[in-house]
């Protein structure tokens, strides 16, 4: 059995004390850290932008897992980069030109993701699996934190898995929303290798706790 990652979503941390989140991180069983990068155009929300993310890496001791929802990604590859992301998410809705994108990541030395929103098809991505290192499939709508589940990603896991192995791939399957003790289980059963968690660690009063159960159930 691959072994399944639990990645926690920065965007629920507190960030008057995001140092401290941050250390939380490093010190649990956490495999990565999943930073969501907003622009108010590409997903009706502004999270954070370069400086923020610049002070995380500077503390951060994991992979860094930067997933972009903005408009015109191609512009800021190379900075991202030098920011410290180990793995750059762009949307495929906002690339005209993917398969040249995902070139242009891995030339700088990234790991290339492509992000899927609820009711993009698994089909889609037929053409440029084989250049993908990870793809997320959001099951909230992009945006916001703290969204419920949206049921179908369980089907959409398997189409992408399906397409995965017909095409002799080794692209990971990230899930991003909603994720919970309750459901990991599950996603991890449909072909999951990825869990993004943000509210459901945050929120929680022992999220070193939290983070190690979730780890447990992804791989038990």
């Amino acid at each position: 059995m691959n072994y399944k990652l639990i990645a926690p979503s920065i965007l629920a941390a507190d960030f008057a004390n995001l140092q401290r989140d941050i250390e939380m991180v490093n010190q649990s069983e956490a495999d990565w850290f999943h930073i969501d990068i907003m622009d108010g155009v590409f997903v009706p929300n502004i999270s954070f932008g370069m400086p923020v993310l610049q002070a995380i890496s500077k503390h951060a001791k994991k992979t860094i897992d930067v997933h972009l929802m903005i408009v015109d990604p191609d512009r800021y590859i190379k900075t991202f980069a030098e920011l410290g992301s180990n793995v750059l998410t762009v949307h495929y809705e906002a690339c005209t030109h993917l398969h040249r994108t995902l070139q242009a990541i891995k030339t700088e030395g990234m790991k290339a993701g492509v992000a899927l929103n609820p009711h993009t098809n698994i089909s889609l991505l037929e053409d440029t699996i084989n250049d993908i290192d990870l793809v997320c499939l959001m099951s909230v709508n992009p945006g916001f934190g703290g969204q419920s589940f949206i049921k179908n990603t369980y089907k959409k896991i398997k189409q992408l898995k399906e397409l995965i192995v017909k095409k002799g791939a080794s692209t990971l399957i990230e899930i991003d929303g909603g994720v919970t003790n309750k459901n990991a289980k599950q996603l991890v059963d449909s072909g999951a290798d990825v869990l993004v968690a943000g509210s459901y660690v945050f929120k929680s009063d022992n999220q070193i706790g939290t983070i190690k159960s979730l780890k447990e159930i992804a791989n038990s």
